[in-house]
């Protein structure tokens, strides 16, 4: 059978056609649970030894095995169709771009002066809930939570130590203040996943987003602030900054509000960080573009995997394997809610499984389009829900990069910062609530054209 006749029949549901995320999964989470708790490697994470791109490689190659009934050209044409989307398209330019930003704002110095400017602001007494703050607006900034964390643990630790602080206590501050910025940010690559697989706007997803996070954020707050508000000390130690490289985060974040086209909010941050960076005497000319070009290459594996995922995706909508899904979902979940409870289920699945937030995303994401169309739910609604679910559970589980980054430079285990996650906990109990008793989906919302 051709690929046009095939075209013109829907694809009956088959479960088989699954198969290549199931070889993922065993390749991947099998490698990950060996050399994490069986047989780990000093000095390795465990989760990063085997290849998320060698792992998609493989199960790629199993998507092309299966149906003989199409062939090889054929089952091209519907790869390229799969990356030739005019969202993955953007999505992968929008990658670079922000690459390219973080690259020459770590450069700058521009973390490192924000964090420290935040750190003199707050008093003393709220210097825990204070580190949450710090750490969302500094994710929001910067469009990752790994950087954030890598950055402001060790300021956390020092803060701890001097003040006589509960460290697990102000490493789970951090952890949870980076979960959240990197959740909202415009330029996070979790919300650049969300958004163009789902074909809406940032600010809209955003609009949605910022409904569920704010009342976790201010659980968070009130939780910390009790529990450390007694004994809490006078004063901090003082901490050197630059306003000058502050003030490009601050501008970004500005006109990524105001809803500015991210590529203009990209490129007039890293202007900015030229400008201000060189006035500063952190960049020179030659550290500057070296930077970026760091900062590019550093976006090179979540490119590669968003092309080998949308070409498995395509081949499994192909052979039937999203009506398969579909139909078991039709079985379990009713209406709009229950389509939102199934998207939430199949994206913190997916995170649980990959260890990574982006990766879960953008596998979850075609699916979760499908059953968003099916059930009438919002795509902004269904952005907003990959996004939150992948970052609640990549926030939690012990053997994802944050928790263990966290736990390598503060000297603890990641078991004993889980407690002390208030935020993505609140966030959690946040989105079944606003599910369970939001306000029902609205009919779908088109993106404009940029």
């Amino acid at each position: 059978m051709s690929l046009k006749e095939n075209e013109l029949e829907k694809p009956k549901a088959n479960g088989v056609a699954l198969l290549p995320i199931l070889v993922f999964l065993v390749l991947y989470l099998g490698s990950g649970i060996y050399f994490e708790y069986i047989h780990p490697i000093k000095g390795k994470m465990g989760f990063y030894i085997m290849s998320v791109v060698v792992a998609f490689g493989i199960a790629l190659i199993v998507a092309f095995i299966q149906n003989p009934k199409l062939s090889f050209s054929d089952k091209i044409h519907v790869c390229a169709q799969g990356i030739g989307d005019d969202n993955i398209t953007i999505m992968l330019f929008i990658f670079l771009l922000a690459g390219a930003f973080s690259g020459v704002a770590q450069a700058a110095g521009g973390v490192t002066s924000t964090a420290n400017m935040l750190l003199n602001i707050v008093p003393a007494r709220f210097a825990v809930p204070g580190l949450f703050i710090i750490a969302c607006l500094i994710s929001m900034a910067m469009g990752t939570s790994v950087g954030t964390i890598t950055v402001l643990v060790p300021i956390a630790a020092s803060v701890a130590y001097t003040a006589g602080l509960n460290l697990p206590v102000c490493v789970g501050a951090v952890v949870g203040g980076a979960m959240f910025g990197d959740n909202l940010s415009f330029i996070s690559d979790t919300t650049i996943a969300a958004t163009q697989t789902q074909g809406v706007e940032m600010k809209d997803k955003f609009k949605v987003n910022f409904k569920i996070a704010l009342p976790a954020a201010i659980a968070t707050l009130i939780v910390t602030a009790l529990l450390t508000f007694h004994g809490a000390p006078s004063h901090l130690s003082h901490y050197p900054f630059r306003v000058g490289l502050a003030l490009p985060y601050f501008a970004v974040l500005a006109a990524a509000l105001l809803g500015v086209n991210v590529f203009i909010v990209l490129g007039a941050g890293i202007v900015l960080f030229l400008i201000f960076g060189a006035g500063c005497g952190t960049l020179t000319y030659v550290k500057a573009f070296s930077a970026m070009g760091d900062g590019t290459s550093g976006m090179f594996e979540t490119m590669i995997v968003t092309v080998l995922v949308a070409s498995i995706a395509a081949l499994m909508q192909e052979y039937g394997g999203f009506e398969a899904i579909l139909q078991w979902i039709r079985k379990h979940f009713n209406g709009p809610r229950g389509g939102m409870f199934g998207i939430a289920l199949l994206t913190g699945l997916m995170d649980i499984a990959t260890a990574n937030n982006t990766v879960a995303i953008v596998v979850a994401a075609p699916i979760a389009k499908n059953i968003s169309e099916e059930y009438g739910v919002d795509p902004r609604v269904t952005a907003s829900l990959l996004d939150t679910c992948s970052c609640i559970f990549q926030g939690i589980i012990p053997y994802g990069a944050q928790l263990l980054i966290a736990a390598g430079l503060s000297g603890i285990s990641s078991v004993e910062i889980i407690p002390n996650l208030f935020y993505p906990f609140f966030l959690l109990i946040s989105v079944v609530l606003s599910i369970a008793f939001g306000k029902k989906s609205s009919k779908p919302h088109k993106k404009k054209q940029a």
